[in-house]
């Protein structure tokens, strides 16, 4: 049987020969300009994103000289916003991760002709497969990793390499040099405290371009990067591969990435049930007047509330957009969640502060993979109000558009947004340069 890493790359030839399906190229395009429009407003506007981009080389104006550094840097920003795509059941956020290795692949092999669109696609189902088969539901080894940056520089690897025209043999080593760097362990989101929760994918787009550069060198990675004795799934992961997590994977009936969807408020995904919820609550009670919310959580959002106490009082914004507690609050108090007033700032609120600390979190649902309801109740004199809200997933492209309009309006860069959106829907071969281009104002 031939190795996972080889049969992987089977199907990404088997996806070019038959081409993009005319619906996931048009939905690779409005994911690609969701990140694109993030990055820009990060950019722009963020400490942490400008940051990213001059810490390794990659400051807006000119790519970087070496191409890991704009991945880097462009991934950092797209994802410090906490406002990026993701698949609910994956627990993946793939856009962030191969959209900048693709372009830091095509800056690395000048006259490329790829398709980034294309290859946005190709590489974002592998990732979120990868996130399915292991069912990360808060119990399970998966869900000790931020997935987005273990699958990641899989998925980087593989984008950078198809930018750089790389044949089978290149791609597979390229696979197990990425296994060689791939990390991702999930405390910068269990502890409190650290910023550095904001660029964990960026180091995925990162590693996964230096793969396929040191692969370019003559440096050849293991073939058994995922299924080898000391591979992926039994070392990081906790069990070996099996017969039924390969069939998911190389499945052809179906493209799991579909279900990736585009974030509508700039926090931790799994808040956003309870965002959701508190907008309802929002709209019938004043925040004054409620006295106690009781918010029921199962083990993957239970680790978004712990410790309580730290979770009420977040002393970084990345905190505050990863804590149910806070966010409830938040939204109690001023309504959605936008750009505009999720900064900073709201660490020293002292309504959204007093209001967190009536906030109490009851663990009592089963382990859940996806995204779990809003459940909670609130009270408010003798009113009282029970919840338990799904979130009704929209992304179209009048939706992204209007992120897209948003996210160059906060940059300040309103009037470029009609064009740059133009020429990422026309975006096909050869355009990678481009994209970077209206990410970074050139």
């Amino acid at each position: 049987m031939n190795s996972l890493s080889r049969e992987l790359v089977g199907l990404v030839r088997r996806w070019q020969a038959e081409g993009l399906p005319a619906a996931v190229r048009d939905k690779a395009r409005l994911h690609v300009a969701d990140a694109i429009a993030i990055g820009t407003a990060a950019a722009a506007r963020s400490v942490l994103g400008r940051a990213a981009l001059q810490a390794l080389g990659a400051s807006a104006g000119a790519p970087a000289s070496y191409p890991p550094s704009l991945a880097f840097g462009m991934s950092a920003c797209i994802h410090v916003l906490d406002y990026d795509d993701i698949h609910d059941f994956a627990r993946v956020h793939p856009t962030v991760v191969t959209l900048p290795a693709v372009i830091a692949g095509a800056f690395s092999n000048p006259g490329s002709q790829v398709d980034p669109i294309e290859v946005v696609a190709h590489t974002n189902e592998i990732m979120c497969r990868l996130g399915v088969v292991c069912e990360p539901d808060g119990s399970n080894p998966a869900s000790n990793y931020f997935l987005s940056q273990l699958f990641g520089y899989f998925g980087a690897a593989l984008a950078a390499g198809l930018a750089m025209n790389f044949d089978d043999e290149a791609l597979v080593s390229a696979l197990g040099l990425a296994s060689m760097q791939a990390a991702g362990a999930k405390q910068a989101a269990f502890g409190v405290g650290s910023n550095a929760r904001a660029i964990y994918p960026a180091f995925a787009a990162m590693g996964g371009v230096q793969a396929a550069l040191l692969t370019r060198a003559g440096f050849a990675g293991p073939e058994g990067a995922f299924d080898g004795a000391a591979g992926l799934f039994p070392v990081s992961l906790g069990a070996a591969f099996t017969a039924a997590q390969r069939a998911s994977l190389l499945d052809t009936s179906q493209w799991v990435w579909m279900q990736t969807h585009v974030k509508p408020w700039p926090s931790c995904r799994l808040s956003h049930p309870f965002v959701h919820a508190a907008l309802i609550a929002h709209r019938r009670f004043r925040a004054a007047d409620i006295q106690r919310v009781r918010v029921q959580v199962d083990a993957s959002v239970a680790k978004l509330c712990r410790p309580l106490e730290m979770r009420r009082r977040p002393t970084t914004l990345q905190d505050a957009k990863y804590s149910i507690p806070f966010m409830i609050a938040f939204t109690l108090v001023h309504g959605a969640p936008t750009l505009l007033n999720l900064d900073d700032r709201v660490l020293g609120d002292a309504e959204v502060l007093a209001m967190a600390q009536r906030i109490e979190v009851d663990e009592c649902l089963p382990d859940l993979t996806g995204l779990p309801a809003g459940t909670m109740s609130l009270e408010s004199g003798s009113d009282r109000l029970e919840l338990c809200e799904p979130l009704a997933l929209q992304t179209d492209e009048p939706m992204v558009r209007e992120k897209f309009g948003l996210c160059f309006n906060y940059a300040g860069r309103a009037a470029e947004a009609p064009a740059h959106w133009e020429s990422i829907a026309r975006a096909g071969a050869g355009s990678a340069q481009a994209l970077w281009r209206a990410f970074e104002g050139g």
